[in-house]
């Protein structure tokens, strides 16, 4: 016990952990389960992506979804070989959902994982054309942005570098939505305010409950820092700055 409570006390103030041997089992079902649900949502993104690719109205849009599609795929390559480390047959993982499955359009899941499947729940919802691919990408995108905040200083060494590897083409990958925004302010704002009012919620769900009562035991494991209603309302302000600039 003494040493459980020295080890927490050292990640409470600031430590990092190094390797899967030093790691101990409370810490690393958590650990394990962030990166779970980041590779289960980029694959499930990617997936999603895939299919938005068609929807793009020209060559620029096409090559832009096609990067998204790709990267995030990377993205969950790199840190699923960061849970191998810890026993994780990476092959097996990567067929263990269909990662392009969604529900119906108009249901509500709420924040809920489905049947082992770790994705954010606004992965679970389909992209309906283009503008609504483009919107949903943005709110996403600038989520991702704030929680890139919490993952790239996480108190496991070798997944915060990964993440810190990632976050400039997750922050790219709002920029591209962005663009793609401007553009849809001007030819389309019915459908981008559609889309608008459908993804908003979904995506400020995948911030999780207020006063969550696990993010205590996160934050002294060091793989949360703040929490889940003070980042909500980062990207709550971030949304209505970037809408704003477009006149939304």
């Amino acid at each position: 016990m003494t040493q459980t409570m020295n080890l927490d006390d050292y990640l409470a103030q600031g430590g990092v952990l190094t390797s899967p041997g030093n790691v101990p089992p409370r810490y690393r079902g958590e650990l394990l389960r962030l990166m779970s649900s980041f590779v289960d949502s980029e694959l499930a993104a990617s997936a999603g992506f895939a299919d938005a690719i068609n929807f793009a109205p020209a060559i620029k849009e096409r090559i832009a979804a096609s990067r998204i599609t790709l990267e995030k795929a990377d993205h969950a390559e790199r840190v699923l070989a960061v849970m191998a480390d810890f026993g994780t047959d990476s092959r097996r993982y990567q067929q263990s959902h269909d990662w392009a499955a969604r529900v119906d359009r108009e249901a509500d899941i709420g924040a809920a994982r489905r049947e082992g499947d770790m994705r954010l729940s606004v992965f679970h919802y389909p992209i309906a054309g283009w503008a609504d691919a483009v919107v949903m990408n943005v709110l996403q995108g600038l989520a991702a942005g704030v929680q890139m905040t919490e993952l790239t200083r996480v108190s496991y060494a070798p997944l915060a570098e990964v993440f810190r590897e990632i976050a400039p083409r997750e922050a790219r990958h709002a920029g591209l939505g962005l663009e793609g925004l401007a553009a849809l302010a001007e030819s389309d704002r019915d459908g981008v305010q559609a889309s608008l009012a459908y993804w908003h919620p979904r995506v400020a769900a995948g911030f999780g409950a207020a006063h969550s009562a696990r993010y205590e035991t996160l934050r002294r494991f060091g793989l949360r820092h703040q929490p889940n209603e003070d980042l909500l309302a980062r990207w709550e302000t971030l949304v209505a700055e970037h809408l704003a600039a477009f006149g939304l």
